[in-house]
C-alpha cells in the first residue's frame, strides 16, 4: 500500500504532463481497439462458419448459377447429408442506402442446416407454410422497426420488379457472432415467378449448401462433389463455409493489413510519448534518487518506482480507453447499420488493449530506470531539476 501511494503521488506530480499523458493513451487504446473490432468484424463470418457446411459453386464466378438438377446428383454423393441452396437477391428496401443481405433459400432444408438461427416453431411453420412469407434476424428487424405480420417490399434488381413479402419469423443468434442482419425468403417464389415471365432464366440457384457427416471429411466430400460435375456444361467449386467466407473477405485483404498497420503505428507513437514522458520525469528526479541511494536504497527499489509509475499512467489510460471503446463501437455499429453485421467489442479485442498499454508502459520505463538504477550518488546530488 505504502509503494501504491508513493506512484500515485508521483505520477501526478505535474498533473498537466500526466493528464496530456493519459488523453493521449485514452485516444491510442480506444481507436486500437475501433480498429481491432472492425478487422474481428470482417472476419466475422469466417469465425462463425461451421465445419459441417460446405458450399459449391460455380467454378468460374459467383455470377454463373448452376441447375436445379445439380441437387438430385449430389444427394449421391457420399459423406453428404443434407442438400439445400440459396440465390442472392439483391433487392433495395425503400432506398440504396438501406443495404442488407436478402436469400431466396428453400426454406426446410436450410433452417435445418442452421441450426443457429433460433426461431421460435410457430414462426417456423408459419414461414414454411406462406410461400410469399419472410424471416428476418433481430437486428435488423430493430434496424427497421419491423413486427411479425408486417408487409415488405423490395424493389428487385437481379430480378426486376417490386416484390412484397410477408414477416412470419424474426430469429435471434445462438451465438454473439450469429448473423441476425440477413433476409431469408422462399426461392420456389422466386422461380415460379421467373419461369413464368422469363423461362430461361428458371431453375438455377447461386450456391448448394451441403450437411456432411463428419468434418474431417470436408476435403474428401468437396473432391468427389467436384469430380462428379468435371468436363460438365457447369463446373462446381466446392469448398467448407469458412473457405467461402473468406473468399469475400480476401477482396478486401489489403484494406484489411491498412487498418492493422494503422492499428500497430498507434501504439509505436503513444509508446515514443510515454517514453518521452518518463524520461523527462527521471531527469527532474534525478537529485532525488541519488538521495534514495544515499540513504540505503537499493538500484532495484528506484527502477520498481519508474516502472511503476510508467505502468500505472499507462494503465489508467488503457482502462478509460477501453471503458470509451464500448459506446464508441455501439454507435459506429447503428451508423453502419447492417453493412457489418457483427461488429462489436471481442474479449480477446479487451485483451490486446490492456496488453499494448502494458507494453508501452514497460518499454517507456526502461531507459529511465536503467540509467537511474545506475546514477552516481555525488553526481546526481550535484543535478539542478
Amino acid at each position: 500500500m505504502f509503494l501504491l501511494k508513493l506512484l500515485l503521488l508521483n505520477a501526478f506530480r505535474h498533473r498537466l504532463r500526466t493528464a496530456l499523458t493519459i488523453v493521449g493513451l485514452v485516444v491510442a487504446v480506444c481507436a486500437f481497439g475501433l480498429l481491432r473490432t472492425l478487422v474481428d468484424a470482417w472476419y466475422a463470418g469466417v469465425a462463425a462458419s461451421s465445419s459441417t457446411r460446405l458450399v459449391t459453386r460455380s467454378s468460374v464466378s459467383l455470377t454463373f448459377p448452376l441447375p436445379l438438377h445439380y441437387a438430385q446428383r449430389l444427394k449421391g454423393v457420399e459423406g453428404v447429408t443434407t442438400i439445400s441452396w440459396a440465390n442472392w437477391f439483391g433487392g433495395v428496401y425503400q432506398t440504396e442506402r438501406n443495404f442488407f443481405p436478402q436469400f431466396a433459400v428453400e426454406p426446410a432444408s436450410y433452417l435445418a442446416l442452421y441450426p443457429e438461427y433460433l426461431l421460435p416453431e410457430d414462426q417456423k411453420q408459419a414461414f414454411l407454410r406462406d410461400r410469399r412469407g419472410a424471416i428476418v434476424g433481430r437486428k435488423l428487424a430493430r434496424t427497421y422497426g419491423w413486427q411479425v405480420g408486417d408487409q415488405i417490399p423490395l424493389r428487385g434488381t437481379i430480378y426486376s420488379g417490386t416484390w412484397t413479402f410477408t414477416l412470419r419469423g424474426i430469429w435471434d443468434g445462438a451465438e454473439e457472432r450469429t448473423d441476425e442482419n440477413q433476409m431469408l425468403f422462399h426461392w420456389q417464389y422466386i422461380n415460379e415467378t421467373m419461369r413464368r415471365k422469363y423461362g430461361p432464366r428458371a431453375d438455377f440457384v447461386g450456391v448448394y449448401v451441403l450437411g456432411i457427416d463428419q468434418p474431417a471429411n470436408a476435403a474428401l466430400v468437396s473432391e468427389r462433389v467436384d469430380a462428379l460435375f468435371r468436363n460438365s456444361a457447369a463446373e462446381t467449386l466446392t469448398e467448407t463455409e469458412a473457405a467461402f467466407q473468406l473468399g469475400f473477405v480476401s477482396m478486401s485483404q489489403a484494406i484489411l493489413v491498412a487498418i492493422e498497420a494503422v492499428s500497430l503505428i498507434l501504439i509505436v507513437i503513444i509508446m515514443v510519448v510515454m517514453a518521452n514522458t518518463m524520461t523527462m520525469t527521471a531527469r527532474e528526479r534525478m537529485a532525488e534518487y541519488a538521495t534514495l541511494k544515499a540513504l540505503g536504497f537499493p538500484p532495484s527499489f528506484i527502477v520498481r518506482l519508474l516502472f511503476g509509475e510508467s505502468l500505472l499512467i499507462a494503465l489508467i489510460g488503457a482502462a478509460i480507453g477501453v471503458a470509451l471503446t464500448f459506446p464508441a463501437v455501439r454507435a459506429i455499429a447503428q451508423a453502419l447499420g447492417s453493412f457489418l453485421p457483427a461488429f462489436q467489442v471481442q474479449p480477446a479485442t479487451v485483451a490486446m488493449q490492456l496488453g499494448a498499454a502494458a507494453l508501452v508502459g514497460t518499454v517507456a520505463a526502461a531507459w529511465p530506470a536503467w540509467r537511474m538504477g545506475r546514477i552516481d550518488i555525488v553526481q546526481g546530488l550535484r543535478h539542478v531539476a
